[in-house]
């Protein structure tokens, strides 16, 4: 059992970017196919993508797109910012490099 406990105290030290609540509130805001079509759109824009354009995408109600962008951002995977009264978004390219490497971890 010791080397057990080893094993998984070397991974803790190797992941410290990306706590366990971290991990799975990232998990579980990529769990839905709307998030997930969501980031991938804005991962494809050169720049920010306006919160209208996202709307725009869907056949879905204004609240339920910011119901969703909102969970994104609340993981750290999108950076928001606000213009006025409105706001755009881009992907958190660090956010996602450290879960990836955390995902990384278990194909060794």
């Amino acid at each position: 059992m010791r080397c057990g406990w080893q094993k998984i105290d070397k991974f803790a030290k190797m992941n410290k970017k990306l706590d366990l609540k971290k991990v799975e509130k990232m998990s579980k805001a990529l769990g839905d196919p709307y998030r997930l079509k969501i980031v991938e759109a804005i991962n494809k824009e050169q720049d920010w993508m306006q919160c209208c354009a996202i709307i725009d995408m869907f056949d879905l109600a204004q609240s339920t797109v910011s119901h969703h962008v909102k969970q994104l951002v609340d993981a750290d995977l999108l950076l928001a910012e606000k213009e006025g009264r409105h706001a755009k978004y881009k992907v958190n390219q660090e956010a996602f490099s450290e879960y990836m490497k955390y995902l990384g971890n278990f194909g060794k």
